[in-house]
């Protein structure tokens, strides 16, 4: 282990013949190892130049054993949100397998009630760290939380967003998926109905359909909207006249099934439909919908599992998502000839 290597907690408990959570423990003065041990440790860490990330420091000095999601989302309206649903079972399954308990706001979309919350945490010490979702562009959480001392995992499309601390997945692999699928059915011009173009990854995923779309000789537009069933039936209603749009991507499955409701009253069943999360409703009816399966439930154990090893302090084998697979269904038609 040279100078030029980066000490590690796991590096330490290979040289010592230590656990990593009894290297851990010295390192952060908590109960569990001897005395002995400690020392042992302290003297390796010291000489190897080993130092703990400030937010490792701050959570070392009390432990509330919880973890913190703040969710921008109205709570009557969450239980509807299928994706969200999935991804909350995978956080509280992976909780439970490390005794840790989740502390879950759900405030609205009014600015500034997430940092408001966070802030009131830090300051009651009521979590060890936080988890990130739906970023916003120029998002101010990030920054807040390392002012504050929070450690924190973000789910993103960009490690530059926070160095280490990124669950990844692939945004404009998933769009790929769903152009070439369209494509490879004779269709030639797309409308996305995407969600609010405040967020991030909802850019991306509009940026990412325009640039395959033109690669491949086909039109694209995006129209954003909010993620409900009433924004897909209004908007696939407003375009359902058009005799030259032949497919419809939308960015969560309630979308889908809005635009679905639409496109069959106003007779545009030849319209292809496919959305970008799959759940048990794009699976019902006559009509079942092409959607692509983004393992939400395993997202949510992958995000916790790098929280929880980062106030630990040790290395996450995985820092991302598992890959998107297409599942096709009924709503896969092809375009008229």
């Amino acid at each position: 282990m040279g100078s030029a290597t980066r000490v590690t907690i796991g590096g330490l408990a290979d040289r010592l013949g230590l656990s990593k959570a009894s290297v851990s423990y010295a390192l952060n003065g908590q109960p569990g190892v001897s005395e002995e041990t400690r020392r042992r440790v302290l003297g390796l860490a010291e000489e190897l130049g080993w130092h703990p990330s400030s937010s490792a420091r701050a959570l070392s000095r009390a432990r509330s054993d919880a973890i913190g999601i703040v969710l921008r989302r109205d709570p009557a309206l969450l239980g509807t949100e299928p994706y969200y649903m999935s991804l909350l079972a995978g956080v509280e399954a992976e909780l439970a397998e490390s005794g840790q308990a989740l502390l879950l706001r759900m405030i609205g979309s009014a600015n500034g009630q997430d940092l408001a919350a966070y802030r009131r945490w830090s300051a009651e010490r009521r979590v060890d760290g936080v988890m990130l979702f739906d970023l916003t562009v120029g998002d101010p959480r990030p920054a807040l939380l390392d002012e504050l001392g929070l450690a924190f995992v973000l789910h993103g499309n960009d490690e530059a967003l926070a160095p280490g601390r990124v669950l990844l997945y692939d945004a404009s692999g998933d769009a790929r998926i769903l152009v070439e699928h369209l494509h490879a059915l004779g269709h030639r011009r797309i409308l996305h109905l995407q969600g609010p173009a405040e967020f991030e990854h909802e850019r991306d995923r509009a940026a990412a359909i325009a640039r395959f779309a033109a690669g491949l000789g086909m039109q694209a537009a995006s129209e954003p909207s909010d993620y409900s069933m009433e924004a897909g039936e209004r908007i696939a209603t407003a375009h359902a006249a058009d005799p030259l749009l032949t497919a419809m991507v939308t960015s969560n499955d309630l979308l889908a099934l809005g635009a679905q409701a639409g496109l069959s009253r106003a007779g545009r069943d030849d319209i292809a439909l496919v959305s970008w999360d799959d759940s048990l409703i794009c699976r019902l009816g006559s009509r079942p919908l092409t959607a692509l399966a983004r393992f939400p439930e395993e997202q949510g154990r992958r995000a916790t599992r790098m929280l929880l090893d980062e106030l630990a302090g040790v290395e996450t084998p995985v820092r991302t998502a598992r890959a998107s697979e297409l599942v096709v269904r009924s709503t896969s038609v092809r375009a008229a000839a």
